[in-house]
């Protein structure tokens, strides 16, 4: 049975982008399911998860229960941290942003990742007396994956999308963090670990997540977790061609239930 999932973050309410990918998902057939991704605490907010509830239904869509919520799931992001830790995948990193940008800046060539310069990796070289030191003085730090060691060990991978079979590059993403010192778990990790716990078979997820996949398909072969396939759907967008975004305030549901849309009329907006 196919078993696909829509995993909104409670940061603001759904947009027509969200719509999007849940009818998706929820299309694809088999069992559909609801994750609400709130690892971030500072800005995750309970309105905004009865929100994203109340939207969906009334877009028509139902889900098996219950629903899971990564707030609830840290000590198996906990666990999954301790089998890469047990592995000798993971270093602290105690650089801030502004020190990290300055490294950069002064590298003569910088490689670049899908988010950016890639981390120059300049904590992975200090001694454990010194990180033992740093971390006992109380100081943040992130826990970052040692990219080449997890290379390695993970091998020549692959992953299937819409069908096709493409290579993973598992350096894309250079030594991304997976934790930081107040937050147990990244995007990165906590996807793969919930996909594997909640049985999902297919990923359905927007085009910009695409590259996410080869650094997730990494941490699914280092933890024993079973591969999904993959199903990447295009991105709806604003009337200037950018990609519908919480932060840039784009029309939401809510609004446009207000002004008389009904379910019927997104579906029709979205060319479903």
């Amino acid at each position: 049975m196919i078993v696909t999932r829509f995993a909104p973050s409670p940061t603001g309410l759904l947009h027509l982008g969200h719509a999007f990918a849940a009818i998706t998902a929820a299309n694809a057939g088999g069992r559909f399911l609801l994750r609400i991704e709130d690892i971030d605490i500072a800005r995750a907010r309970t309105e905004f998860a009865a929100a994203i509830l109340e939207d969906l239904a009334w877009l028509g869509l139902r889900w098996k229960e219950p629903v899971l919520r990564q707030s609830t799931r840290f000590d198996a992001y906990r666990a999954a941290l301790a089998r890469l830790a047990a592995m000798d995948l993971l270093y602290p990193c105690f650089c801030t942003r502004k020190e990290i940008a300055e490294e950069i800046a002064r590298a003569s060539e910088a490689p670049q990742g899908p988010e950016g310069p890639l981390y120059p990796g300049t904590c992975r070289h200090l001694s454990p007396d010194a990180r033992k030191m740093r971390i006992a003085s109380g100081i943040s730090y992130a826990l970052r994956l040692d990219a080449q060691k997890a290379a390695a060990i993970a091998g020549v991978l692959t992953f299937i999308e819409h069908g096709k079979t493409l290579a993973v590059a598992p350096l894309l993403f250079g030594d991304v963090v997976l934790a930081r010192k107040e937050t147990p778990t990244s995007y990165h990790l906590a996807v793969v670990v919930d996909d594997a716990h909640q049985g999902v078979n297919l990923v359905t997820r927007g085009n910009d997540l695409l590259a996410a996949t080869h650094i997730q398909r990494v941490l699914q072969t280092l933890l024993g977790l079973p591969e999904p396939a993959y199903a990447h759907h295009r991105l709806i967008l604003d009337a200037e061609g950018r990609k519908f975004s919480k932060r840039d305030k784009a029309v939401t549901l809510r609004d446009l239930r207000t002004a008389g849309e009904t379910p019927e009329s997104i579906r029709d907006r979205l060319k479903l």
